[in-house]
């Protein structure tokens, strides 16, 4: 019998670049397993936020909090017909989230992500594969994303750093560590045998020792507790219009699929999608103009 079915929700964590997805679509058929992949490439921030981090972070995040919400409500769709396997861990959104939102607009964030948390199913099993950082800068750049070109080594570190202190003493589900600088299960058959190994043991309850102090001279700190309410009355306005923005870049989402499922012929003609999407964009930001009191008119 395979026993990851008795543990239907295995995901895999990591820094950009160290092959959560890649190692996660290698697994799928060992496992018999549905899969649940991070739609990155939904984000229409996402090209822009390399660009410019402080400008465009908070409207990248937002939208990447809703998506992989949408999604854990997929997932624990899948969990009752059998295993499923996921490239991400939904902490990873607060993780992101910490490094690169600060201020009122962190603070809205958490209150919303602590709203979205409690209604996602937990893993049965978290795989954080470890990687240097040189080990996930050649990766990075092996993999040539366009938009990941600009990659800040700095940034990656911070990201490396933030998620050894999230795994240091993780406790939401049983964890396993896997070091990856020396694998190559892409290329190498039997490092990827190895690793299914890790998994099947793992699950069978054999246990590994606990993540070791962090091999960072610094952890990043992150707040996890919510901030304290203050000015109820300007919250609830800020509550209302962070509504219409959510509902607003729901729709720029709805417009970028169309776009990539089928691009706009021109001028005199184009997709249903795309015609719906654009329009429910305009209600949407017609919306949340009128409720910052801001006129739409020339």
């Amino acid at each position: 019998m395979n026993t990851a079915s008795h543990h239907s929700s295995i995901v895999f964590e990591g820094v950009i670049g160290v092959g959560k997805t890649t190692l996660a679509r290698l697994l799928q058929p060992r496992f018999r397993a549905a899969l649940i992949l991070e739609a990155f490439e939904e984000n229409p921030f996402l090209s822009d936020f390399y660009s410019d981090r402080a400008r465009y972070a908070f409207q990248t995040q937002i939208f990447f909090l809703l998506s992989r919400y949408r999604q854990q409500q997929l997932l624990a769709s899948q969990q009752q017909q059998g295993a499923v396997l996921a490239d991400y861990l939904f902490a990873k959104d607060r993780l992101f989230a910490h490094l690169n939102i600060t201020g009122e607009e962190l603070a809205m964030y958490d209150r919303l992500y602590e709203a979205l948390a409690e209604n996602t199913p937990k893993p049965d099993l978290v795989v954080y594969l470890r990687a240097s950082l040189d080990t996930l800068m050649e990766r990075i750049a092996m993999r040539d994303r366009p938009y990941e070109r600009r990659m800040d080594r700095s940034y990656i570190e911070a990201l490396r750093q933030g998620y050894e202190g999230l795994f240091n003493n993780y406790t939401e589900a049983p964890l396993l560590i896997i070091d990856t600088d020396s694998l190559n299960f892409v290329r190498a058959p039997e490092d990827l045998e190895f690793i299914e190994r890790r998994i099947f043991a793992a699950l069978a309850g054999m246990h590994q020792p606990s993540l070791l102090t962090a091999e960072v001279e610094t952890v990043p700190h992150f707040n996890w507790s919510l901030p304290i309410k203050t000015a109820e009355a300007q919250c609830e306005t800020n509550w209302q219009a962070l509504g219409d923005f959510l509902a607003l870049t729901q729709a720029v989402g709805e417009v970028g699929g169309a776009l990539t499922q089928r691009p706009p012929i021109g001028p005199e003609g184009t997709s249903a999608e795309l015609e719906q999407a654009l329009m429910t964009t305009l209600a949407a930001l017609t919306t949340l103009a009128r409720r910052a009191g801001i006129s739409m008119k020339g």
